[in-house]
């Protein structure tokens, strides 16, 4: 946001959930950065969407909103500048991030988890000794997940930072 003299943002949070981040990234963007921001947040659980939009009408958060949609079928009015996907999980990451391309966003933020795509997918007998232990070869596919997606974002023109937030 410092490095940008855009006056206006708008943020799609993909498999938001109870949207704590959003509520952050919103009030943050809004009241402390002096930024006019339109935030929507998507996800599968109507009761889940239906609170987060109570309490956005409840703290007077008019440039946030919430729908209860698949990700794939959402199509946004205006080009985001930014995409968020906190704990999408599994391929819902994946998604978030080809929305974010295929959407044109400047900014693609994902924090992924729950990575069970690959993990039954990939062998490599040479480290079967290795991998013999299920927790080892959870986290190669989860590290072969994620490099594949830095990999596919800087194919697409992105600079990718990536970063672990968490030690194992």
């Amino acid at each position: 946001l410092k490095a940008t003299d855009m006056t206006s943002i708008n943020v799609i949070d993909f498999g938001c959930g109870k949207s704590y981040l959003t509520f952050i990234c919103y009030h943050y963007m809004t009241k402390i950065a002096g930024k006019k921001v339109n935030i929507v947040g998507l996800d599968l659980k109507k009761k889940v969407i239906e609170d987060c939009n109570a309490l956005a009408k409840k703290y007077g958060y008019d440039n946030l909103n919430f729908l209860c949609m698949d990700i794939k079928d959402y199509l946004p009015k205006v080009r985001p500048d930014m995409v968020i996907a906190l704990h999408a999980c599994d391929i819902a990451t994946d998604m978030a991030i080809a929305a974010g391309i295929n959407n044109g966003a400047r900014a693609i933020f994902a924090v992924p988890c729950c990575h069970k795509e690959l993990l039954g997918q990939y062998s490599y007998d040479e480290f079967a000794p290795i991998l013999k232990h299920g927790i080892f070869k959870a986290r190669m596919a989860d590290l072969l997940t994620d490099s594949l997606r830095c990999l596919l974002l800087e194919a697409m023109g992105y600079t990718v930072t990536a970063q672990e937030y968490i030690s194992p």
